[in-house]
């Protein structure tokens, strides 16, 4: 679905965010970055909840027995992971082949870099 852009008038798809338009801040004082307003959408709500069922609410580092896992089988404090920034690319924050599900130690270690985006890739589950 199309829809004219108020910012720029040009016609954009629906949920395009626009160069044009500017940069609000937070009551707080802060930039809205687009990361941000990202997260807290239905499309990224939606898509959150894909990727849990298909990696059947498991922490997919702790099935692999990658480094710091304690239990075969985590399913406790879940998150979906970005393994590729949003900051970095934000083209693939929709991606299946972007997003895994990992449980807070793991998605901390991946965060800090201690757990290489290739070895997320190469562990992500195949769509069933």
């Amino acid at each position: 679905m199309k829809k004219a852009c108020l910012y720029c008038g040009a016609i954009h798809d629906k949920g395009h965010l626009c160069d044009k338009k500017p940069v609000y801040k937070h009551f707080s004082g802060g930039n809205v970055r687009r990361a941000d307003k990202f997260r807290g959408s239905y499309d990224w709500k939606m898509k959150r909840e894909h990727i849990l069922k298909r990696d059947k609410y498991l922490c997919v580092a702790c099935l692999n027995d990658l480094k710091g896992s304690d239990k075969k089988y985590c399913s406790e404090n879940l998150s979906v992971h970005h393994i590729i920034p949003l900051e970095t690319n934000y083209e693939l924050r929709l991606s299946d082949d972007n997003l895994i599900t990992l449980c807070e130690k793991h998605h901390e270690m991946a965060e800090k870099g201690e757990i290489l985006a290739d070895k997320l890739i190469e562990i992500i589950p195949p769509e069933v």
